[in-house]
Formats: C-alpha cells, sequence, structure tokens
C-alpha cells in the first residue's frame, strides 16, 4: 500500500517536471504516466487485502501529503501554518485509517 503511495507522488512530480523544463518535457510525462500505471496496479494489489475505502484513503493521503511536501522542497510551494496543519490532519486521518483496519 505504502509503494502505491510513492508512485502516486511520482506523476504529479513528472508532470511538473514536464511544465517547468522544455527539454525534459517528454522525460516528465514519461514518469508521470509510469508511476499513474505502477500506482493504479498496486492500489488493485492492496485492495485484494484491505478495504477499498481504506486503500483509497491511505493511497490519496500518501500522495497528497507526499506531493504537499516534495512541492515544498523542489518548487517552492507555499508553506504556511494552515497549510502545514491541514497536511497533518491529512496525515493523521490516513493513520487512523490505517490503524482501524
Amino acid at each position: 500500500m505504502i509503494a502505491a503511495g510513492v508512485f502516486e507522488i511520482g506523476w504529479p512530480l513528472g508532470l511538473k517536471m514536464a511544465q517547468n523544463d522544455a527539454e525534459k518535457q517528454m522525460t516528465g510525462i514519461a514518469i508521470a504516466v509510469i508511476c499513474m500505471a505502477l500506482s493504479g496496479c498496486l492500489l488493485f494489489l492492496a485492495q485484494k487485502e484491505i478495504p477499498m475505502g481504506t486503500a483509497y484513503a491511505v493511497w490519496t493521503g500518501i500522495g497528497a501529503a507526499g506531493t504537499f511536501i516534495m512541492g515544498i522542497m523542489f518548487y517552492g510551494d507555499p508553506v504556511g501554518t494552515m497549510r502545514i496543519m491541514s497536511v497533518l490532519l491529512i496525515i493523521s486521518g490516513v493513520v487512523g485509517l490505517k490503524l482501524a483496519h
């Protein structure tokens, strides 16, 4: 399940790479497509073991929080108290769902 979430982070990063650098446009798009496919396949496998709602929430939560962090680290996305508190709520919800499984 975690691997599916990690690949969920990869596709928005690939799309951003494609937007920011014309020379890396095709590489970014390829990364995005590959990450989408791997993420979807791994989510499919995870749903065989855990409930669909839990799998989807964990998958999207990892993707959202991870993309938020990568955006700050690599693309200068804004950091603010409300943004950080909001992503912490997402993370706590994902952890709660996983623990309740």
